[in-house]
């Protein structure tokens, strides 16, 4: 596929298949946007989570303290545009994450992690704005063993030309392949728009989506405005162009998955029985001789599992 968007036609709104507008959900005193799973669209590829967090300002001793927490079954990806997180988890990965960079932590049959902001960035006033987002696994490598990824800016491919650049964050699009190891066709960047500047979305992928972070697009002459996600028909050849203040966006997609997958709070799996197992084992908090482990230097709390959480299937 070309980078060109001149080979492309400019979207239109037949072009739209489903539109998200996400909700708002509060993480224990910090909230969060959540457009995937939503009652609009389950998933777009293999992404069935995504979330995007602030922008956030603290002033004061502020920051985030997501407790040890367990997950099976996916891949989780963190993407920042500001502020840091630091990272443990029970493979004993001890990690800090800054913008343009990606952590890819595969679940599998088991991890635990934590996600905290830093001491030293808590001792002055920082922001925090970014993307988390979780990747459900093809149905044979659910139960592989856990592993972590963490690529610097620089290992992540960057194209420019006229006005639009694109980091691809995770799998394969114009021609450039991300080095974070995949388990299924995927593609995940950072693009940024100049005014009135267009780019192609990939045409190599079935399933392909954006969420606006900053700034708006246009489509069809309709406008839509950052905090919005839109899925694409599959097949159409299309460029997307951006709205009088310029746009960044995220642009993600792959092919679907081979069936259905159930998510139970931190859990996707496409066999309800290991999400029961998980949460059993979660439960019993057998830290030295169950399937889940405290993240070493993070022992000290952990957070319980909710009985109110619901099923979703995918």
């Amino acid at each position: 596929m070309s980078w060109n968007p001149t080979q492309h036609p400019e979207a239109t709104l037949d072009n739209i298949e489903t539109m998200v507008v996400p909700r708002a959900r509060d993480l224990g005193g910090f909230e969060v946007r959540r457009a995937l799973p939503s009652v609009e669209r389950k998933m777009v590829g293999p992404f069935v989570f995504f979330d995007q967090m602030g922008p956030a300002e603290f002033i004061t001793e502020g920051g985030i303290d997501v407790r040890p927490h367990p997950h099976i079954g996916l891949g989780t990806v963190t993407y920042l545009y500001q502020g840091e997180f630091e990272h443990r988890d029970s493979l004993g990965t001890h990690q800090m994450i800054y913008p343009g960079e990606v952590n890819w932590m595969l679940a599998g049959r088991g991890v635990t992690h934590s996600e905290r902001t830093s001491e030293t960035t808590r001792a002055k006033r920082h922001s925090l704005f970014g993307i988390q987002t979780w990747v459900a696994l093809p149905e044979d490598k659910e139960d592989m063993a856990p592993s972590f990824e963490h690529h610097k800016e620089a290992a992540l491919p960057y194209l420019q030309d006229d006005g639009v650049s694109a980091r691809l964050i995770l799998g394969d699009a114009w021609g450039a392949v991300s080095p974070v190891t995949m388990q299924s066709e995927i593609f995940y960047a950072d693009v940024v728009l100049k005014a009135h500047k267009a780019f192609p979305l990939p045409d190599t992928h079935e399933d392909r989506g954006i969420y606006v972070t900053q700034g708006s697009v246009e489509v069809g002459g309709q406008v839509f405005e950052a905090g919005q996600m839109m899925i694409f028909r599959p097949g159409d050849k299309i460029s997307l162009r951006a709205g009088v203040r310029g746009a960044r966006l995220m642009a993600l997609g792959g092919a679907t998955l081979n069936g259905p997958r159930y998510i139970w709070w931190n859990f996707v799996s496409s066999d309800k029985s290991k999400i029961e197992a998980a949460k059993d084992a979660w439960q019993t908090a057998d830290w030295e001789n169950g399937p889940f482990h405290l993240p070493p230097g993070d022992t000290e709390e952990f957070i319980e599992i909710d009985a109110r959480q619901n099923r979703i299937k995918i």
